[in-house]
């Protein structure tokens, strides 16, 4: 396959440098910021398990490229991204009551699929949006992982 010279939305795919010129400084931190909170959001929903806390925030970012997908336009764009998501929805149910690694792997491996989405451009427009997903869902990743070789009892 021949990659085009530029993305749809103007950036030359493989940029990870840069957003229309713009450092990525801005929405790596704020990724850095709400990965943060989504590691630490089982605290808010104390009556439920962590393993269903962070698998309905995997299904929920997995969707959220679905909207993407739509504004996008493109048939093909929406079937692939649909399609995705729904294996990150499976994912995630299965990690509801199975080992909090799948749920772990479930977010790195959206984190890879978002650093795709910022190199290839798939989905149109939407610019800041990868790095900043990638970053949350290494960051939440990274501090699930901790959680569990630290083996606190958070509802697995």
């Amino acid at each position: 396959m021949i990659r085009p010279a530029r993305a749809r939305d103007g950036r030359r795919p493989g940029t990870l440098t840069s957003v229309h010129g713009r450092a990525l400084r801005t929405p790596v931190a704020w990724g850095v910021v709400w990965g943060g909170l989504q590691a630490a959001s089982p605290l808010a929903f104390f009556w439920l398990g962590a393993s269903t806390v962070y698998a309905l925030e995997l299904a929920l970012i997995a969707a959220i490229y679905i909207g993407f997908s739509v504004a996008d336009g493109r048939p093909r764009v929406i079937a692939v991204e649909t399609v995705v998501a729904a294996a990150f929805v499976v994912l995630a149910a299965v990690g509801v009551t199975g080992s909090g690694w799948l749920l772990v792997a479930g977010l790195a491996g959206h984190g890879l699929k978002d650093l795709w989405q910022h190199r290839t451009g798939f989905v149109a427009n939407t610019r800041w949006w990868p790095p900043f997903c990638a970053t949350v869902d290494f960051v939440a990743a990274t501090v699930i992982a901790v959680l569990l070789v630290a083996d606190l009892q958070l509802g697995w």
